[in-house]
């Protein structure tokens, strides 16, 4: 029986691991500038891609 209890408890303790970790983000660092791709403005202008500073 203790060796079962052994392993449920590891299970367990894996399984909660995982369910911790499901929420976290990972972002990427700030850098200086950021490229913002070419889009279609109102009035049906083009607007060409250009470097953007954060």
């Amino acid at each position: 029986m203790r060796r079962y209890l052994s392993t449920i408890l590891i299970a367990l303790a894996v399984l909660g691991g995982t369910l911790v970790q499901t929420g976290c983000v990972v972002v990427a660092p700030r850098s200086g500038r950021v490229w913002v791709p070419g889009y279609w403005a109102p009035g049906h202008v083009w607007v060409g891609g250009h470097w953007r500073y954060r």
